[in-house]
């Protein structure tokens, strides 16, 4: 299983656990993500993910997405989709 690098992290709001990712490439709803940067290195399923504060299963390139993240996350940080 490979891994493509499909955005990065703009903002984190910890007071909901929410990481916003500029997207460069297609996410939907299970897609498995990892986060890394120089201080993270998450793995997790996307369980939900919201555009514009408001409920999508698929996010396409150019769209600002929110989506609760396990731990906290820092701007700049490399956000990658695993592929088969």
């Amino acid at each position: 299983m490979g891994e493509k690098e499909i955005g990065k992290i703009t903002h984190y709001f910890g007071h909901v656990s929410v990481g916003v990712i500029a997207l460069t490439d297609t996410l939907k709803v299970g897609d498995t993500i990892h986060i890394k940067g120089a201080h993270d290195d998450i793995t997790q399923t996307v369980d939900s993910m919201q555009v514009d504060h408001k409920p999508v299963v698929e996010a396409k390139p150019g769209d600002q997405v929110g989506l609760k993240v396990a731990n906290k996350v820092h701007p700049h940080d490399k956000v990658f989709k695993s592929v088969p």
